[in-house]
């Protein structure tokens, strides 16, 4: 079968990796975004897709507006069977959906969390479950009937790195399951009545409280490596654990120093900090920081 591959990030070359590797399947091209400049070099760099892309020859286009006349008159030009959708970051037109059944893998159980973080979300709630789902797309944002829903168990102290790792595993499979046995399918609609929705993740999301200890260890977990936790100082909270979300205390308040940590009081709950990092300083372990600020018991890290 032909098919036509539209995505950009690593989750997204995962999934090309997968399709590549099945023999029934053959890429006809890849639609990615353009190349964005990353560091603080500003280096023009190609997203991943387009990387894998170009190493096995497929041929890549990317588009500023897939919308623009002249992308899908070209689009439409190439024969294929199916269009798979995973993470790609634009809106496809009614004439590209029509042009032959388009499939996005989507890193949430739908309805729940359509839209641009949905496995950050998944941590930021706390949810115990969470899943990939298969769909037909539409012109709406991730609204399409679905074709089926692999799940997966969130553990507790689960990072976004590993649950990322874990999805893309999900998300691979099915894709390949999805296409082989697309006949096979039954569309199922959402109920738009249970659908929520999330946001794009921006730097200061990454600001953090001692208010409730539970809600910042979920974003520990949500935003680490990027884009990071930290307080109003501008202290980076590097590496954290969750102690309890019972005891009440005073938010940012030293209750305890052990030889490689320090407990850490919010008003709701507590947690164990090892590792910081003060702004335009290196990273270091929590004791180096409080002797180097003259910290004790009874002080306040906030």
């Amino acid at each position: 079968m032909k098919v036509i591959f539209m995505g950009t990030p690593d989750y997204a070359q995962k999934i090309l990796e997968r399709l590549m590797s099945v023999e029934s399947i053959e890429i006809v091209s890849v639609y990615t975004q353009p190349d964005k400049p990353v560091g603080r070099k500003k280096l023009l760099t190609p997203p991943p897709v387009k990387v894998t892309a170009q190493e096995n020859g497929i041929a890549v286009y990317q588009p500023n507006r897939l919308r623009d006349e002249e992308v899908v008159a070209e689009l439409l030009k190439q024969e294929c069977d199916f269009i798979v959708v995973a993470a790609y970051g634009q809106i496809l037109p009614l004439a590209i959906l029509n042009h032959a059944p388009c499939i996005n893998l989507h890193a949430s159980i739908l309805p729940q969390y359509r839209g641009a973080s949905p496995i950050q979300q998944t941590l930021l709630n706390g949810d115990k479950l969470t899943g990939v789902t298969a769909m037909l797309m539409e012109e709406g944002l991730d609204t399409g009937d679905i074709l089926k829903i692999s799940t997966l168990e969130v553990s507790d102290d689960e990072m976004v790195a590993s649950l990322f790792e874990k999805l893309t595993d999900i998300a691979c499979d099915l894709t390949v399951d999805v296409l082989e046995n697309f006949s096979s399918f039954t569309p199922q609609k959402q109920d738009d009545s249970k659908a929520t929705h999330c946001k794009k993740i921006t730097k200061a999301d990454g600001e953090v409280t001692f208010n409730d200890a539970q809600e910042l260890y979920n974003k520990y977990r949500a935003f680490t490596p990027w884009p990071g936790i930290y307080l109003s100082s501008g202290l980076k909270l590097k590496e954290m654990k969750l102690l309890e979300n019972a005891s009440t205390n005073i938010a940012g308040k030293i209750l305890e120093i052990t030889k490689k940590s320090i407990t850490v009081g919010c008003e709701q709950g507590s947690l164990e900090i090892l590792r910081v990092q003060a702004p335009s300083k290196k990273e270091v372990d929590i004791l180096s920081y409080i002797n180097g600020k003259r910290l004790s018991i009874e002080d306040s890290l906030s």
